[in-house]
């Protein structure tokens, strides 16, 4: 309990309708609360506490208490009132400087943030990678293709060491594969390099530029029918447009990324100029999944072994040691799993005819 005169808070009081202002004292005196001029004591207003309104706290913003006249006292001494009307049995802060204390907002901007770039990144970028690819004029893929091949020229890759007619009979099969594309076997090129450090592998490019490494060919031996395989997996890609879809989601999650974190300087330029095709070349599960059924229906079609690629995934198994999930090289996952599934599918593709397996 309080005694007479007790102080309350240090501020300002201010004339009703006025922007004057007088220094003062808030205190309880007689079961009233007063504002009192600093060095006096007759009170420039009065009322009982139940007469007062007495402002919520928010934060650091100054408390006002407005007296039934009109007149306002002021106070930037928070911990003052809170202390008097906890006293009074009034409380104190209050719910509404508790959730500011814990930056509400703040909070809500952020998780909004999350949920706006979740939404976004699940229903938006996929979207737009849809329009992009529709909207595509072929100069593009070719520009990206030229630059992500001079990029491993340059830095990976040296010329093929092959002999002149083991690379004939490659290329002659690949023309045999190419030919059952509906985009025709002038859609696709085929290039042959040295791995270097890349070592046993192949990949296409978004405009129908294919490469497949020395290493992989000789990790091979004789089954050029494999070699094959592995090539029609790749005009899969090309079919299905897995690479191009691939760099559109990456340069929509660049622009996202740019979105929410600003300006990321000449990002963009090196992405298109120096070779963003290499973005491409990692797919998704679901990907090469689809790619691998359509080497096996593509393979049918030219009268080669449909399961000609799952023996390439049986090699990779043997030579690498790929008995796991994990990728060899990111472009050509090999797995128990995907071998079973090829053979399966290529049942499937085998029984076409048979309604029990339609």
């Amino acid at each position: 309990m309080a005694s007479d005169n007790a102080a309350i808070a240090a501020g300002e009081w201010h004339p009703a309708g006025s922007s004057r202002s007088v220094e003062a004292r808030l205190i309880e005196r007689a079961g009233e609360i007063a504002a009192v001029p600093v060095g006096g004591e007759k009170p420039l207003a009065g009322a009982g506490l139940s007469w007062v309104e007495i402002s919520g706290r928010v934060g650091s913003i100054p408390r006002r208490v407005t007296f039934p006249d009109g007149s306002i006292f002021e106070t930037w001494d928070n911990d003052g009132v809170d202390r008097y009307l906890a006293m009074r049995g009034k409380g104190g802060a209050g719910l509404v400087h508790w959730l500011e204390q814990f930056r509400l907002r703040l909070i809500v901007i952020v998780l909004l943030a999350f949920v706006l770039g979740g939404a976004v990144y699940r229903w938006g970028v996929p979207l737009l990678v849809e329009v992009a690819i529709a909207t595509t004029p072929p100069i593009v893929p070719q520009l990206m293709a030229k630059g992500t091949l001079e990029a491993l020229d340059q830095t990976t890759f040296s010329p093929t060491k092959l002999p002149d007619d083991r690379r004939k009979d490659i290329v002659d099969g690949f023309a045999r594969i190419a030919a059952q594309s509906p985009r025709g076997a002038g859609a696709y090129t085929l290039n042959f390099r040295d791995g270097g450090l890349i070592g046993p592998n192949a990949f296409a490019l978004p405009d129908g530029t294919l490469v497949i490494t020395d290493q992989l060919v000789t990790m091979a031996g004789g089954d050029t029918e494999m070699v094959v395989g592995v090539l029609a997996h790749e005009i899969g890609h090309v079919e299905l447009e897995h690479s191009l879809r691939q760099f559109y989601r990456a340069a929509g999650m660049t622009g996202l990324i740019m979105l929410i974190a600003g300006d990321v300087g000449s990002a963009v330029e090196d992405v298109l100029v120096q070779g963003g095709g290499l973005l491409a070349l990692s797919y998704s599960r679901s990907a090469e999944a689809e790619a691998d059924r359509r080497s096996v229906e593509l393979m049918a079609k030219a009268g080669y072994d449909p399961t000609a690629i799952a023996r390439f995934f049986a090699l990779l198994e043997e030579k690498l040691g790929d008995k796991s999930d994990t990728n060899i090289l990111s472009t050509h996952p090999g797995t128990p799993q995907r071998k079973k599934d090829i053979i399966d599918y290529s049942r499937i593709i085998s029984g076409q005819s048979d309604p029990d397996l339609q």
